[in-house]
């Protein structure tokens, strides 16, 4: 690479770029449309780094197997926590810091779970979170749903002593994991109906595209703060099969299961803060981040252990160049993102007096394939700085998507109903609810040389985001009129 500036340096071996003209201010307006070279050429050069960088890697590696699975409000999500207060310490950032709040905590407990009619077959199931435990050996009938959309139909009272199941088809792949929120509604909300039946428990198809005996795990939704009073079991998609099969045969199903799950009174839980603090703007934040909390089954290495350390390492290079950026780089490692988005809460509300400081936010969290599109939702006035980046970032395999796309990621959404402008760098999410909330995700499912590509890419956006001028905030006046 030729530099056109006057300050080189070697970075793990790759030449960097620093202009000495990044200091000098202007009052034309038309700078914050566009991006400098000198920024384009050290963001370039961070992409040449990341590609040769295994850190990310080893921060996956290194959160799954020291401190292995983190439900959120566990003492392993507590560890999680002191982990990544030493692995920020150990790195370049300028503050480290823990933000504790209080949540209820779940726990999973024991399961037995099988098919005892028209004969006896183990089945493989997991409680879902926000299930009630069984006061005895529960051994009833089935009643087979096809959809979620049936069992909303029955009378109260219907389903008494018996034992509902909901199947649905295995979720649709894409690329873009489109499929999930349709099949994820059995999950959510289909315990209401059972429960409003009289049923026993409520057992469903897992919300998954793989065909393993994995069930998949995950939260359902509370009915106005009020939470299931049945155990409710995902079972896996070919349990789900058979189950489908002896019904079309018009078998008598009968079920027998005992679940130990159960609410367990208020925990401490937190966020981790690693901050590289701004040298012209040091108020403004870019805010980056992943969740730290994982559900149980696996080591939570793709969900998401790997936003963790995508953002983390992107970050680090960041810090070690000769500079820190004109505004504020923030990584949130948040907590308990997967019982509600309450690290996420808990952050929008203890830095409410801050937000309209936070420049632009967004989130690593859907697995550790390549990402393939970047999306934002900015003022439009900044747009061309987004673009920029996508230019930038395009030897990278990624295109440039919509321009008006609300998100940032799950962690990322309190923030945005705040008004803080996101993106999104879109990963490839065909093979992700193969190992989504399952004991498939584990640490080999991911490749380093993905997860170096993404943290390239996180790590020229972060930069570019925080040296620019430009405004991503919507002016005031017109923020207030939406």
């Amino acid at each position: 690479m030729k530099c056109s500036t006057a300050i080189n340096l070697m970075i793990s071996g790759v030449l960097v770029c620093m202009s000495t003209a990044i200091h000098a201010q202007t009052d034309d307006n038309s700078t914050s449309s566009r991006i400098e070279p000198a920024i384009l050429e050290t963001a370039n050069a961070l992409i040449d780094t990341a590609l040769k960088s295994n850190l990310g890697y080893e921060i996956v590696e290194s959160l799954t197997t020291e401190v292995g699975p983190r439900l959120a409000g566990s003492e392993a999500e507590k560890r999680a926590r002191d982990w990544a207060e030493k692995l920020g310490d150990s790195l370049s950032f300028d503050r480290v810091s823990v933000e504790e709040f209080t949540m209820p905590f779940w726990d999973r407990g024991h399961l037995h779970i099988s098919l005892t009619q028209p004969y006896k077959q183990a089945l493989y199931g997991t409680a879902l979170g926000g299930s009630a435990p069984s006061t005895e050996d529960l051994e009833a009938p089935v009643v087979y749903f096809r959809t979620v959309h049936d069992i909303q139909n029955i009378n109260d009272g219907e389903l008494n002593g018996k034992i509902a199941f909901i199947d649905g088809e295995p979720m649709v792949k894409s690329q873009t994991g489109a499929g999930y929120g349709p099949s994820n509604q059995k999950r959510r909300i289909g315990w209401q109906h059972a429960q409003r039946g009289g049923a026993s428990a409520l057992v469903i198809r897992s919300v998954g595209s793989d065909s393993h005996r994995f069930p998949h795990t995950g939260m359902m939704s509370s009915d106005n703060n009020n939470w299931a009073t049945i155990p409710v079991i995902a079972i896996s998609n070919p349990d789900a099969d058979h189950l489908r099969r002896l019904h079309e045969l018009n078998k008598t199903m009968h079920l027998s299961l005992h679940s130990g799950s159960d609410w367990q009174g208020d925990v401490t839980s937190g966020n981790v803060v690693f901050d590289l603090v701004g040298r012209d703007k040091p108020d403004e934040i870019v805010l980056i981040g992943g969740h730290l909390d994982s559900w149980d089954l696996g080591t939570g290495a793709v969900d998401d252990g790997a936003g963790v350390a995508i953002t983390t390492a992107a970050a680090e290079l960041i810090a070690r160049l000769p500079h820190r950026p004109r505004r504020t780089i923030r990584v949130v490692l948040f907590g308990a993102e997967e019982v509600g988005l309450l690290g996420a809460r808990a952050y929008a509300a203890q830095h409410a007096a801050e937000l309209n400081n936070h420049v632009l936010a967004t989130e690593s969290d859907f697995g550790a394939e390549k990402i393939w599109r970047l999306r934002s939702n900015v003022n439009p006035d900044a747009n061309a700085v987004i673009d920029g980046i996508g230019r930038q970032i395009e030897r990278l395999g990624i295109v440039r998507g919509d321009a008006k796309s609300p998100g940032g990621g799950p962690d990322i959404i309190p923030l945005a109903a705040a008004g803080v402008p996101t993106v999104r760098l879109d990963q490839n999410g065909t093979d992700y609810f193969d190992l989504h909330h399952t004991p498939d995700d584990t640490l080999d499912k991911i490749s380093p040389e993905a997860l170096a590509q993404n943290v390239a890419a996180y790590a020229a956006l972060v930069y570019i985001a925080a040296e620019s001028e430009a405004e991503f905030r919507l002016p005031k006046a017109t923020e207030d009129k939406e």
